[in-house]
């Protein structure tokens, strides 16, 4: 598995990840009919933000990954950051070596922190994998998330301090 900065070329890898994670409703809070020009937008954001990838070593798209400033200005030394790991690449390691890529990414930017505000609590193994890398829940906003099968879930707020090992 290889991790680098992704390119506008890297997009027709990234779009079917993006579409298959949407479209469950289950942990993203934007549409699950987003089309194709909605979805380049919301992921492929401008700098400050980077769009990353994690390939297979024949340059196959298995895992994305969103590294921006929670907050412009007088938030930006906490960030935030966003991963979608196709179902295909489940249970391969993929999203905690892209998680792990992306906290040394963050140090290296000189981010003191990083903060996920809107992780869906049902999503359990997102929450377990990111309870295992030193993430806390910080709070709890009850009932903000539409979930596609299960009504109204909490959002949980996660937080870890880059500044410790």
């Amino acid at each position: 598995m290889k991790f680098r900065q992704a390119s506008n070329e890297d997009w027709a890898g990234i779009w079917p990840i993006v579409r298959e994670v949407v479209a469950t409703g289950e942990t993203y809070t934007w549409s699950p009919t987003m089309d194709e020009a909605a979805g380049r937008t919301a992921w492929m954001l401008p700098a400050p933000a980077e769009v990353w990838v994690a390939t297979d070593d024949d340059g196959t798209v298995i895992g994305t990954a969103m590294l921006r400033p929670n907050y412009p200005t007088l938030g930006d030394h906490v960030a935030n950051a966003s991963f979608m790991v196709p179902a295909s690449a489940g249970g391969r390691g993929v999203g905690r070596a892209l998680a792990e890529r992306i906290i040394e990414r963050a140090r290296e930017l000189g981010f003191r922190s990083m903060q996920f505000n809107a992780v869906v609590s049902t999503n359990t193994r997102a929450v377990a994998l990111w309870r295992s890398m030193g993430f806390e829940v910080v709070g709890t906003s009850p009932g903000a998330y539409r979930h596609a099968t299960l009504g109204y879930v909490d959002l949980l707020i996660m937080f870890r301090d880059l500044t410790k090992p």
